[in-house]
């Protein structure tokens, strides 16, 4: 049967993506100053969740970000995707909005709206996103809406290493609304996990990544026609921002 994808989070969207402003380009225009960045990544898997989303093969992904000063946001993101997981489309491309903003200079917050779409292949998916970050903790959530929903939570804490060095760590629970399985009536809850071991070099991000995912094989199997997808995972990848 076809895979009903829940759609995951922006470089969010990849537990290996990298999309941050730390290269941005400031303009002045007549409505305000803007920032514009863009990001490319390439990874040795595309990991959403604890699974895999290209099959165990590498991926290629870049995204484009413009930000107002008020802290309105728009972008795009896109990556290579395994067809035959995702009724023939090869590609995700992702758009998303959003308001983000600083409370204090340890605590900020990010609204978020996002569609999640696959050209000639499976429909797109509509989410809403809430987090807040505080003093190196993220705590989120996501309501995925249309075409099926399901509730994602989740929490993450970054850690600051000898060497500039960072150790991000990162648990989330999916609680599905509609049956996965037609034409049963199962509702799958399943939990995933990610360490991520990152360092920045000749201007690179650079990412070693553990995740996994307590989901059961025989769900996996018939999402993706193979529970190998939702193994545990070590990734590799090199993320680039201008």
């Amino acid at each position: 049967m076809m895979m009903k994808k829940l759609a995951g989070t922006i470089a969010t969207i990849s537990t290996l993506g990298f999309a941050n402003l730390a290269h941005t380009e400031e303009f002045d225009t007549a409505i305000g100053t803007l920032d514009a960045s863009m990001n490319v990544t390439l990874a040795t898997d595309y990991i959403w969740r604890g699974q895999s989303q290209t099959a165990g093969a590498g991926a290629i992904q870049g995204g484009l970000d413009i930000g107002h000063e008020s802290g309105l946001y728009i972008g795009a993101w896109a990556s290579n995707v395994d067809s035959d997981a995702f009724d023939g489309g090869s590609i995700e491309i992702d758009y998303y909005a959003g308001f983000a903003g600083d409370i204090t200079d340890e605590i900020s917050y990010d609204l978020q709206w996002a569609t999640y779409t696959y050209p000639n292949g499976v429909s797109a998916t509509d989410e809403i996103l809430a987090s807040i970050h505080l003093y190196g903790l993220t705590l989120g959530a996501k309501y995925a809406y249309e075409s099926d929903s399901a509730l994602y939570t989740y929490i993450g804490y970054g850690f600051a290493l000898p060497a500039d060095f960072s150790l991000d760590l990162h648990f989330g629970r999916t609680d599905t609304k509609d049956p996965l399985n037609e034409p049963t009536d199962t509702k799958e809850k399943y939990n995933d996990w990610a360490v991520t071991l990152g360092k920045t070099f000749l201007d690179i991000d650079w990412a070693l990544a553990y995740t996994d995912t307590n989901l059961k094989g025989s769900t996996c199997a018939d999402w993706y026609g193979k529970s190998s997808y939702c193994d545990s995972n070590v990734t590799f990848s090199a993320s680039k921002s201008f």
